[in-house]
């Protein structure tokens, strides 16, 4: 079978951490771009000495068949229209588009193209979601009615190594994040469970900045959005974007008209099914706490990628779809992946108006893209140096304090 050449753009951590796990599945990878010096040669060096490319513009012109897109976590959307354009497949690091009016030019450029586009969003595949959707699958809970997500990933405030690592300027997209907008990893899990996609969406902000004598640059003194959302199936999804209150955890839940499945928060791979004692199936137990096998024939190599095996069943997914010539099963097509992306922007505009809700837009109807094709509004400096135009933080005045700034200043100098 002939090797798929794939070429990565953004080299830095993730882009070497998916370099090794498709090099795992037998891919080729014939390229890598990064702008900054060291980070390309650490990837062209992780990827075996390939061809590296500073620009853009270079790379996409030498000769591949998909990239992998793991450059900055806004700013995919152009990169992955130049692909489509070229007829490249695209793996996209998670969010899609990071304006409204980016989703619906990649929208148009998708439909224009026949490349396989795939929303390279893993948490789905972790061990104790992939138990989920199997159970939701199975019918047993009933009619699929309500779920959670949440992805909390509190940070050490004096973790330097981490600061001079990955918010290496004060304008970094890290430093401008609203808590909203990081939403994939505690969505997708539960739209991949349930087959939901979220059509109208409200949020509200838990604002407790950091304090104290700490090195920061950031301008987000939220510590979660608490985001909800109702489907177009009837249900309702409780989700976060990036939280980081109480303990670190990621965890979910699905509940429905005959009992409910969760990941157990703390407690790693470990998940607990509950039915009604009256509607409990034949052969089942009212309350099962256990951890799922991964039945995979790939289980060796599973193990062997990051985000616990995720990676790996993630890529795979996506080089099948390449082989075959499909695009991907929801929530990891283009259309589901916008709808996320809708939920990021749009919901963090409910937070900054108290919770009001907003529709989510269909962007495979040229109609609501005729209604977003020109909202250019963002949270995020350009990468030419234009200001945002949106508050990032729920409190739009807020900033870290004079010596917080000279803290960090002094540390991304040294």
């Amino acid at each position: 079978m002939k090797k798929i050449r794939i070429g990565v753009f953004g080299g830095g951590m993730r882009g070497r951490q998916l370099i090794s796990t498709f090099m795992l599945l037998n891919c080729e990878i014939v390229a890598v771009c990064e702008r900054r010096e060291e980070e390309l040669l650490k990837a062209q060096a992780a990827a075996g000495g390939v061809a590296a490319y500073r620009e853009f513009d270079e790379f996409i012109r030498h000769p591949m068949d998909a990239v992998i897109l793991t450059n900055d976590f806004h700013r995919h959307a152009p990169y992955a229209i130049a692909c489509l354009e070229r007829g490249l497949h695209v793996f996209c690091e998670c969010i899609s588009n990071g304006t409204m009016a980016e989703g619906v030019a990649l929208a148009r450029a998708y439909d224009a193209s026949r490349a396989i586009y795939m929303l390279a969003e893993n948490y789905p595949q972790m061990l104790t979601n992939r138990e989920i959707k199997r159970v939701c699958d199975g019918g047993t809970l009933g009619k699929l009615l309500y779920a959670e997500g949440e992805y909390n990933h509190p940070g050490n405030p004096n973790d330097i190594q981490f600061k001079k690592d990955f918010t290496y300027t004060p304008t970094h997209w890290r430093n401008y994040l609203p808590r909203t907008y990081y939403i994939t990893h505690s969505l997708g899990p539960i739209m991949w469970a349930t087959g939901a996609t979220p059509r109208r969406v409200s949020a509200y902000a838990c604002f407790a900045p950091i304090e104290g004598a700490v090195p920061t640059a950031s301008r987000v003194g939220d510590r979660a959005a608490i985001i909800t959302t109702q489907n177009d199936d009837g249900s309702v999804f409780r989700v976060t974007g990036c939280a980081a209150f109480g303990g670190h955890h990621n965890s979910y839940r699905v509940c429905g008209t005959n009992g409910q499945i969760e990941s157990l928060r703390g407690m790693t791979d470990t998940v607990m099914l509950r039915y009604n004692g009256w509607q409990v199936p034949h052969g089942a137990s009212a309350v099962s706490s256990y951890t799922p096998a991964w039945n995979d024939p790939d289980e060796d190599l599973i193990k062997k990628s990051g985000h616990g095996g995720a990676d790996y069943l993630t890529a795979r997914m996506f080089l099948d779809c390449v082989r075959e010539g499909t695009q991907p099963p929801h929530p990891f097509h283009l259309y589901a992946a916008l709808a996320m992306s809708s939920v990021a922007i749009l919901g963090h505009r409910s937070m900054l108006a108290g919770g009001v809700p907003f529709d989510i837009p269909d962007l495979s109807s040229e109609a609501d893209r005729a209604r977003y094709e020109n909202d250019t509004a963002t949270p995020f400096f350009s990468e030419d140096g234009t200001p945002p135009a949106l508050p990032c933080c729920s409190q739009a005045d807020f900033s870290p304090t004079e010596e917080q700034l000279a803290l960090f200043k002094r540390l991304i100098e040294e």
